[in-house]
């Protein structure tokens, strides 16, 4: 059986969670350089001349209740993370529960360069890695002087 207090044993993490629900509901979406930390999933974004790369770290996951979109130069992960927890009639006794579980959603703005239907997304090992193409137009070439 769980033990339980006047406070719940996560506190200090639902006030976390909230602060940073608050602070979400503040800021503009971030842009692809992003000025925020502490979402979930969490996020590593880089490009490269030839396309923009996003790798959400997302362990335990199923990928088929992963939904990526881009709309309006916009790029949105969302999904939800089923609750993991010793069952009530489990003599196990629940000390510290860390791992995040829920609905999660995080929006990125992506740069105007990049070309939305070039877009190939693979979940492995608990990383989902998003490769966003750039616009041919936009690619650096190289001007022939006649």
């Amino acid at each position: 059986m769980l033990y339980r207090t006047l406070f719940p044993r996560d506190l200090f993490a639902e006030l976390d969670r909230m602060q940073r629900v608050l602070q979400q509901s503040y800021d503009p979406s971030p842009s692809i350089r992003g000025f925020e930390r502490g979402g979930y999933p969490a996020l590593n974004v880089g490009s490269t001349p030839q396309s923009v790369e996003i790798y959400a770290f997302a362990p335990g996951l199923d990928p088929a209740r992963i939904d990526v979109q881009i709309e309006k130069g916009v790029l949105t992960i969302a999904g939800e993370r089923k609750i993991e927890r010793p069952s009530p009639d489990d003599k196990t006794t629940l000390h510290l529960d860390e791992r995040f579980a829920g609905r999660f959603r995080r929006v990125l703005t992506l740069p105007d360069d990049v070309d939305p239907n070039a877009v190939s997304a693979r979940y492995r090992d608990g990383v989902l890695h998003i490769s966003i193409q750039r616009r041919a137009t936009a690619q650096p070439r190289r001007i022939a002087i006649q």
